[in-house]
C-alpha cells in the first residue's frame, strides 16, 4: 500500500489544502492520504489556532471521500512532532510505503522544524507548488540540501517506492487559498 501523510495546523483548512492533498495522491498514485491534524503547532501562536476538535471536523467535512481519511493519530501517540510521528507510523506499519506531502510553502520554511533532516531521511517527500511560495521552496535551506536527491517530476509514480532521502516537486495550477489570509480576514470582520 502507498499512504501519503499530510500533516498540519489546517487552521483553517481550504482549497489549497485540498489541492496539495489531491494532486499528490493523483501524481504519486497514492491508495490513500491520511491527514495528521496537528494537536499543536510548535511553530505556530496557540491564541491564534482553533481547536483540535474544530479543526478536525472542518477536514472532515472538506475532505469527504474514503481515500482520504483525517486523524488525530498525533494526539493519541502523543506524538508533537513529525518526525516522531513518521518513525511510530513506520514501526507500527511496516509494511506501507510512506511519502510526506507538503506544500512548497513548507519546504520554503521546512528547516525550522525540529529534525527536519532526518524527517528528509526518513520517508520520500513531495512538494506541491504553491503561489508566492514556488521560487522561496526551491531556494530554501532543505531544497538546497537535499537537491542530489531531488527526481523530477515524471518519476512521481515511483517515488512511493524509492528510498529517501528522495523529493519531487509537482508544478501545476496554483491555488490561492490561505490560512493565513483566511485569518487575517475573519480578524478584520470582528
Amino acid at each position: 500500500m502507498r499512504v501519503g501523510l499530510y500533516g498540519g495546523s489546517f487552521n483553517p483548512v481550504h482549497e489549497g489544502h485540498l489541492h496539495v492533498a489531491r494532486t499528490a495522491k493523483a501524481r504519486l498514485g497514492l491508495d490513500r492520504v491520511i491527514w495528521l491534524v496537528s494537536p499543536q503547532n510548535p511553530l505556530k501562536s496557540r491564541q491564534d489556532t482553533a481547536p483540535l476538535k474544530q479543526r478536525l471536523e472542518e477536514v472532515r467535512r472538506a475532505v469527504g471521500t474514503a481515500d482520504m481519511i483525517v486523524s488525530d493519530i498525533e494526539t493519541r501517540l502523543g506524538s508533537q512532532y513529525t518526525i516522531d510521528t513518521l518513525r511510530l507510523l513506520k514501526a507500527r506499519y511496516p509494511g506501507v510505503h510512506f511519502v510526506w506531502i507538503m506544500g512548497a510553502d513548507s519546504l520554503k520554511d521546512v528547516h525550522r522544524w525540529r529534525g527536519w533532516t532526518q524527517l528528509m531521511r526518513e520517508v520520500p517527500v513531495a512538494v506541491v507548488s504553491r503561489p508566492w511560495a514556488s521560487l522561496k521552496a526551491r531556494l530554501s535551506p532543505a531544497a538546497r540540501r537535499f537537491a542530489a536527491y531531488r527526481h523530477p517530476a515524471r518519476e512521481a509514480p515511483l517515488l512511493a517506492t524509492m528510498a529517501a532521502p528522495a523529493w519531487v516537486y509537482l508544478r501545476g495550477p496554483f491555488n490561492f487559498a490561505s490560512s493565513t489570509a483566511m485569518r487575517e480576514r475573519l480578524r478584520g470582520a470582528r
